[in-house]
């Protein structure tokens, strides 16, 4: 491709693709798609987005284009990849001028220049690296900005790479680099500090960015630079001064106000730094050990005592916490029960641990979680009281703890309460104490902080089992104030409920189970409190619990028909299945209502698969009671349910028998019937293989063959995955009988490596299909190689070269170790054969 007339038409085309008329764009795009294997596109693309005067929509997408074309083109064995001589133009152009005036745009071009680098550098870009340090040097503003922004995701790209002669080349980087990239930190960090308090904004606004990226590069580097990172004076000067530069910062937010332009990114600064002790602490537990001391007394002054007010904001708190966290349930840290089996590094940390959490600090800790961070603040008992669903929902989030402050306080009470349960528990115990009796309706103060003891006796409960009478507690005290109706006191009622629910499981007296479920049947009528209700464990004795069935079932219904939160509807239907399972055939005179609302529920559940699944529960309780009356509705939840119990049969069938063997004549419709039973079908496939690969094999390898091709022709990434996964296990239980049972689809997988197949985990597969028949039948392998030669006309050698050198380039799509280990078995079987005569 010509630079000088193709520029033209090109850019004519790219115009057209960032057109809204489909009538243009589509047939720019298929030209686009032409053009991305001709020699020289790429040197075009180039030229157009580093021309400044054209339009920001077309750059853009010559930015895109040149982008995806790495991932497809650039390694030397993909197919239609570029040459040489135009991968060194490119890769000279790109770190010509680093002067891209739009943000997103030079974004842009920062990740493609990573990308390049992950492949190139060091070996075939060694002057990336010189280049990037002299530019971030410069005076100008805009290029040391995007020489920076180019730098750091450079270093993270490299940073990722875990082969281990990729992760001796980023040492020998990050020991050649550090010193300078350190200098350049503490520079833009003074620069900032300076500016922000002589009040010049603008000027603080840029420095700050700076900062916040040579803070991101030193983060890359620091914890994947180095092998013992204690050993480097550098490194642990820079994660000392990090606490200083917190402080600054912190202060530094105090000073300047919410208002300020350059609040918000001060506070990603902020959190940036935290983010650099925990993920060196995760990495290095035992180089962080010099740090524990100084972190704790940092994290635990900030958010135990006063030197956090008016600084500290919610996310620092987190992050704090975190710390804190990480620090106490650090396996690193933990002697063993025998102290002289322990290393001395564990010993070290763990003396400095028990120095640190002394009595009177524990205490303060334990104390201030549950009386300041465990309190109900007024937005949440305003949103309580506005949408309740929201509220339970958003309170129970799954991993909310890493990033939400009330949940974060509640797994570090957990963790640190199990850490020194010893100290803590007498603690504990005397704030239950001076809670006795009931609390006055009109003292808030009272209600929220019982609310809070309540909430960390609940949290504590298996390690307060030897120290609580709960059963006494329970008659004397909690179902007293469960038959508090006045509306103030309903926190109380709600946190008491969800209490014995953590309670019951742990020291519950099965006589008091009646009086119990009294007390839920009337909180049952009240929606803003059941939503804690799923946290009850109904481990109950039928006999006990028939009295309030119509009533509780009926409740519980009305329940699920009336809340809104997919969430809230799976609980009421897990506990509705729960019901249904424990008192079995007695509960049929009171389900017809919930059998014909089970119908629109699903239809209205469309969007909600954990939903459906919880429906699907509910059904199969239903079937096992032999409730007959189910409607038509459900015709294709037959089907699923059926293919279940078969495949629950297979799981527990000692041989394959007869009657097994027949019924698998019914797969192929199935198969053929609609995607949401595949996983099912393909596990009852693999369970046949694995009971009796040869038998069913011999009557069912040509029916199974025809299907798998059918459905590869219009089939998820995922499916594809699955019936290539089912295939390696034929193989790999049968390697004479499998490979030529599949020799239909054996080619497309091998031209998959061949062309470097996108997708990491189809990759994978591949490799996994073609390791297999490799490794179990080499003989095979050769018949397969050479039809692949005839149809690719390319010489045996050449074809098993760039399979090889594909598959090596792959190997880090392959996560799972065993996966690996197959492949470098497979690859090994190579070495020992003369490629000319066996292949």
């Amino acid at each position: 491709m010509d630079l000088n007339s193709a520029s033209t038409v090109v850019l004519q085309v790219l115009t057209q693709a960032t057109s809204q008329d489909t009538a243009v764009l589509k047939p720019a795009e298929e030209q686009l798609k032409q053009w991305e294997i001709q020699p020289g596109f790429y040197s075009v693309l180039l030229n157009i987005f580093t021309n400044h005067t054209l339009d920001v929509n077309v750059r853009w997408l010559a930015v895109l284009y040149f982008k995806n074309g790495i991932d497809r083109y650039w390694r030397r064995v993909a197919p239609h990849s570029l040459s040489e001589e135009e991968k060194s133009t490119l890769r000279a152009g790109l770190i010509t001028n680093f002067n891209e005036p739009v943000n997103q745009i030079a974004t842009q071009i920062s990740v493609l220049i990573a990308k390049v680098a992950r492949l190139d550098c060091p070996r075939q870009w060694p002057e990336l690296i010189p280049t990037l340090l002299e530019s971030v040097k410069v005076h100008d503003d805009l290029r040391q900005h995007r020489a920076l922004l180019t730098f750091y995701h450079v270093t993270k790209t490299l940073a990722s790479k875990r082969l281990a002669a990729d992760r001796k080349l980023f040492y020998d980087l990050a020991s050649g680099i550090y010193s300078f990239a350190c200098s350049l930190w503490n520079h833009h960090t003074d620069t900032f500090l300076q500016q922000i308090f002589t009040g010049d904004e603008a000027a603080a606004t840029s420095s700050l960015e700076r900062t916040l990226l040579s803070l991101k590069v030193l983060r890359k580097l620091t914890v994947h630079g180095f092998v013992e990172p204690h050993r480097n004076v550098e490194v642990m000067g820079f994660l000392h001064a990090v606490f200083e530069r917190l402080k600054q910062f912190l202060e530094c937010s105090r000073s300047i106000g919410t208002e300020n332009v350059c609040r918000d990114r001060l506070e990603k600064t902020i959190i940036l730094f935290t983010k650099v002790l925990l993920d060196f602490l995760d990495q290095h537990p035992f180089s962080f050990t010099p740090l524990i001391q100084r972190s704790l007394e940092f994290a635990v002054s900030y958010v135990f005592t006063e030197a956090g007010e008016g600084v500290a904001f919610e996310r620092f708190i987190v992050q704090c916490m975190n710390l804190i966290k990480m620090i106490v349930k650090n396996y690193a840290y933990k002697p063993s029960k025998h102290f002289e089996d322990s290393s001395p590094e564990t010993l070290e940390a763990h003396k400095i641990k028990t120095s640190f959490f002394t009595y009177p600090t524990l205490m303060e800790i334990c104390r201030r979680l549950v009386s300041h961070y465990f309190l109900l603040t007024e937005e949440e008992l305003t949103m309580w009281e506005e949408d309740p669903e929201g509220f339970t929902v958003e309170e129970t989030g799954g991993d909310s703890w890493k990033y939400s402050l009330r949940p974060c306080t509640e797994v570090l009470f957990i963790d640190i309460f199990h850490e020194y349960n010893q100290t803590l528990t007498p603690v504990l115990l005397e704030m239950v104490h001076s809670l006795q009796g009931p609390t006055n309706v009109e003292d808030t103060n009272a209600l929220l902080i019982k609310d809070a003891v309540y909430n960390a006796v609940g949290l504590a409960a298996y390690e307060l089992f030897d120290s609580v009478d709960f059963d006494q507690w329970f008659k004397n005290q909690l179902l007293a104030e469960l038959q508090v109706s006045h509306n103030r006191y309903k926190p109380i009622r709600r946190r008491v409920i969800w209490l014995i629910g953590q309670w019951i499981s742990v020291k519950f007296k099965s006589d008091l189970r009646p009086m119990l479920y009294e007390a839920i049947r009337n909180l049952l009528q009240d929606q803003d409190l059941v939503v804690c209700i799923h946290k009850y464990d109904f481990e109950f004795r039928t006999e006990q619990f028939l009295p309030y069935l119509e009533s509780m079932f009926t409740l519980l219904f009305q329940l699920l028909q009336e809340v809104t939160e997919c969430d809230t509807k799976m609980h009421v239907l897990h506990v509705l299945s729960c019901v249904i399972e424990r008192v079995n055939i007695q509960i049929r005179p009171y389900v017809g209502c919930l059998v014909q609302y089970l119908p629109l529920l699903w239809k209205q559940s469309e969007e909600h698969n954990m939903l459906r699944c919880a429906i699907l529960t509910t059904l199969i309780h239903l079937i096992q009671v032999k409730y007959q009356n189910l409607p038509d509705t459900f015709s294709h939840l037959y089907i699923l349910c059926d293919i279940l119990c078969w495949l629950v049969t297979l799981e527990n069938s000692p041989c394959l028998t007869p009657e097994l063997l027949r019924i698998f004549q019914n797969m192929s419709a199935l198969l053929e019937l609609s995607s949401e039973n595949l996983r099912t079908c393909f596990k009852i496939i693999s369970a046949y293989i694995f009971l009796s690969s040869s038998e069913f094999l011999q009557v069912y390898s040509g029916d199974l063959c025809r299907s798998f091709c059918e459905l590869l022709k219009d089939i998820t990434t995922e499916g594809q995955v699955q019936v290539l996964k089912v295939v390696e296990n034929v193989v790999k239980v049968n390697p004479a009988l499998g490979p030529q049972m599949f020799q239909p689809l054996l080619p497309s997988v091998f031209r998959g490596i061949i062309d470097g197949e996108r997708y990491p985990v189809v990759m994978s597969t591949y490799l996994g299909v073609i390791g297999r028949v490799l490794l179990q039948n080499a003989s095979f392998f050769s018949l397969l190689l050479s039809q692949m030669a005839c149809e690719c006309g390319q010489e045996l050698d050449q074809l098993l070269g760039n399979m090889i050198e594909m598959w090596v380039d792959r190997m880090d799509n392959i996560t799972q170790p065993e996966r690996r280990k197959l492949s470098a078995l497979a690859l090994l079987s190579l070495l020992p054969s003369d490629n000319r005569s066996q292949f």
